[in-house]
């Protein structure tokens, strides 16, 4: 069945000969978009919704978030909003809290938040293991995540357990982990950070992961200087993530990347910036550098407890410097490039997956509509709910009573 979405005030497609658009319309049949052009030419569909002049721009891809957990940690947060710094052994609190949590207590926790991110506009989900840290609770975290999540990332490295040897762990993670979760998900990342992973253990779970066929990614550089972000460029990384302390070398190297081919996107996490109170990432600077930019909520107990895509991106053009149409489109866009899902890819079970975070024919049918007549209101109006309506894969999961 094909449906004609028309009356659109303006449409954001991220198709660089399509471009921005006014007075369009779109058709989505068989979960995919059909056609896009100006309404006045649109075809005739099985059905017919009109926006009545409202946005329309791809749904957002959402390319880091930690769903699989249980707990909570709003003392932590207390503390920092009170002066204490954040330091990367809280995740321990989360881990103990994952690990005594039922699967199905920790499926219910996912789909609650995928559903109020879904009404937020957030359309594709990346979700990373990494609160259980032992061989079976990973292993439980990648089957949870998979059953949700458009892109499954097994972050084993992101803690030494209390009470573990850190090489005895190391060796752990890049060998009988990695091969137990390996069939449920589609890249590795490590915590490249001091507290938590030094470059030599960071590089021998990434060569691991690289040998059984996966991508990979890294956190980097989020609490000050680090090897993160130039182990992440020199093995080839998807993206690094966090990326607030980078020198001036760091960002031509993430730009130098993408020269000839696909290179590591520079995933910033404003919200997790503010929350943490650290520096905000350098967004404007990578992008005048010729980086490709991502923007997630990194959506997580202890550092970035939102859904909120939409606030991410308010934050990143009233404080990061970016101009609304670069974040939408670092949001969507982007997001689909840190996953691999920017273009026409196979799946883990052999499937073909239609690229995201573009509104153009063959691209996975993922819209929302917002109630304003132009994105630029993500903006001009931070905090206020402004999404409408919103297709996914075709599908209008989200809808007010008066859409029709």
């Amino acid at each position: 069945m094909s449906t004609l979405v028309t009356g659109i005030g303006e449409l954001t497609t991220n198709d660089d000969e399509l471009g921005r658009m006014r007075d369009a319309a779109v058709v989505l049949e068989g979960g995919l978009v059909a056609w896009v052009g100006q309404a006045a030419a649109a075809p005739a569909a099985d059905a017919r919704v009109d926006v009545a002049g409202r946005a329309v721009l791809p749904g957002w891809v959402d390319s880091h978030t930690h769903l699989v957990f249980a707990g909570d940690r709003t003392a932590e947060f207390e503390a920092r909003m009170a002066g204490e710094p954040y330091a990367a052994g809280g995740i321990g609190v989360t881990v103990a809290a994952t690990r005594a949590a039922s699967d199905d207590e920790l499926a219910a926790n996912l789909d609650r938040l995928a559903d109020e991110a879904l009404r937020g506009g957030t359309t594709a989900l990346e979700v990373k293991t990494g609160y259980g840290l032992t061989v079976a609770d990973e292993l439980r975290s990648a089957r949870i995540a998979a059953a949700r999540a458009d892109a499954v990332t097994f972050l084993g490295a992101h803690l030494v357990p209390e009470g573990s040897d850190a090489q005895g762990y190391v060796d752990l993670v890049a060998g009988e982990m990695l091969e137990a979760v390996a069939p449920h998900v589609d890249a590795v990342d490590v915590f490249c950070e001091r507290g938590a992973f030094d470059e030599q253990q960071s590089r021998r779970v990434l060569e691991a992961a690289r040998a059984r066929g996966l991508a990979l990614r890294v956190h980097g550089n989020q609490l000050g200087p680090g090897p993160g972000t130039r182990l992440a460029v020199e093995l080839g990384a998807l993206s690094v993530d966090h990326v607030a302390f980078l020198d001036d070398d760091e960002v031509a190297m993430l730009a130098d990347s993408w020269h000839g081919g696909r290179g590591t996107v520079a995933t910033v996490l404003p919200a997790c910036d503010l929350s943490t109170r650290m520096p905000l990432a350098p967004a404007r600077r990578l992008l005048d550098a010729g980086a490709v930019v991502a923007i997630a909520s990194n959506c997580n107990p202890g550092t970035s407890y939102t859904t909120s895509m939409a606030y991410c991106v308010a934050t990143a053009v009233l404080q990061m410097g970016l101009t609304v149409e670069e974040a939408v489109r670092a949001a969507t866009l982007g997001g689909a490039a840190a996953i691999d899902r920017d273009a026409p890819r196979t799946g883990r079970d052999g499937r073909p997956l239609a690229p995201l975070g573009r509104i153009r024919p063959g691209a996975r049918a993922d819209l929302q509509v917002l109630d304003a007549p132009s994105v630029t209101h993500l903006a001009y109006r931070p905090g206020v709910p402004l999404v409408h309506a919103v297709w996914r894969a075709g599908d209008l999961v989200v809808a007010p009573d008066r859409l029709s």
